[in-house]
């Protein structure tokens, strides 16, 4: 059995009719049409409101709709999901998503734009799919796959709101033209390269425009430990902790990568070392 018929769905309080209602926020009537076609092409699916910017997305969740006011009224999102579109005149997409993770209980929330240079800030604010245009079926089903399995986590709610520690976080990278969602489980280290970090997986490197501080910070948690300047990795891979002629080194895996730990950082990395993997 596929992850959808794995995922109960939600019923409207309304009409006691299962599927999901969605918003689908896009500006221009050619993307509108694209996304609604998308929507209603997925089984999973059973009203789709449509709006032409956030301003009139906003009226829509907070209107006197006889659906949307009953599920507001039995604690549920008001919508189940929004997918929205980034670039919109007055409020942007990532304006609007901001206003709609303030609600209680939050729908869950898709970005589909032609772009995807905002896809880590799409994700630090929650978003659970960054769908590029133009979309296909597909896509849109794995998209869905990923609202579904929100919300069957959440309980029968979505939430917009980003988790205090993931366990087991998505980092978005581009890849020739689409963005690919990479596992933190699956970075063997990570490099610094300037502004942005090199992360190494067993099936070869993806640059992404995060500093490697900012990444130490965020994965800290998950048992990642800065050995040097320029390089994080994971405590649970490091399988040796050689002493050279040019000071200490560390070794991932069998032999995989050997990589070297500067000074600063040597007293804290055996430390960590001798208490074991866990923060």
């Amino acid at each position: 059995m596929g992850v959808l018929g794995k995922i109960a769905l939600t019923v409207s309080t309304a009409t006691k009719t299962p599927g999901l209602v969605v918003l689908a926020v896009d500006d221009e009537q050619a993307g509108m049409d694209e996304l609604v076609i998308l929507l209603n092409g997925n089984r999973q699916v059973r009203r789709v409101l449509k709006a032409f910017d956030a301003t009139e997305a906003l009226r829509l969740l907070s209107g006197d709709d006889e659906e949307l006011a009953a599920r507001k009224a039995a604690g549920m999102p008001v919508v189940d999901v929004v997918f929205a579109d980034l670039d919109m005149p007055g409020l942007t997409g990532m304006e609007l998503a901001k206003v709609v993770a303030g609600f209680k209980p939050a729908p869950v929330l898709v970005f589909v734009t032609a772009h995807s240079h905002e896809a880590v800030a799409a994700f630090e604010l929650g978003a659970v799919d960054y769908i590029l245009k133009p979309a296909k079926q597909p896509r849109m089903d794995k998209a869905m796959e990923r609202v579904l399995t929100k919300i069957n986590s959440d309980g029968g709610g979505g939430s917009t709101a980003v988790p205090e520690q993931r366990d087991d976080e998505v980092i978005p990278v581009e890849l020739a033209g689409t963005t690919k969602l990479v596992s933190r489980a699956a970075v063997r280290w990570v490099e610094a390269q300037g502004d942005y970090a090199r992360l190494y997986t067993s099936d070869g490197s993806h640059l992404v425009r995060i500093p490697l501080a900012q990444l130490e910070e965020r994965w800290e948690k998950a048992g990642f430990v800065r050995i040097h300047r320029s390089y994080l990795v994971p405590l649970s891979l490091i399988t040796e902790l050689r002493m050279g002629g040019s000071g200490y080194s560390v070794v991932i895996g069998h032999e995989e990568k050997v990589l070297p730990v500067s000074r600063r950082h040597t007293r804290e990395l055996k430390d960590r070392l001798v208490r074991g993997a866990g923060p």
